[in-house]
């Protein structure tokens, strides 16, 4: 086993940002998950903290995830 800390590529590290930045968010307006928020549907913030994930998941290629 190596003591190693795997290094995060930057799809990774901006999604610690956007995570960073969501709960932030529901904690200004007092809410426990995005889909309590008036602004659900229209978050921009929600958009990209999706957007994060999904090129977390992919490491920005398209057609499918590499898991």
């Amino acid at each position: 086993m190596s003591n190693e800390v795997e290094q995060k590529d930057k799809f990774e590290l901006y999604l610690d940002e956007m995570l960073l930045k969501l709960q932030e968010c529901q904690k200004q307006k007092g809410v426990q998950s995005c889909s309590e928020c008036d602004s659900f549907l229209e978050c921009k913030l929600r958009d990209e903290y999706i957007d994060a994930v999904y090129n977390s998941m992919s490491k920005g290629e398209t057609g499918g995830f590499e898991f």
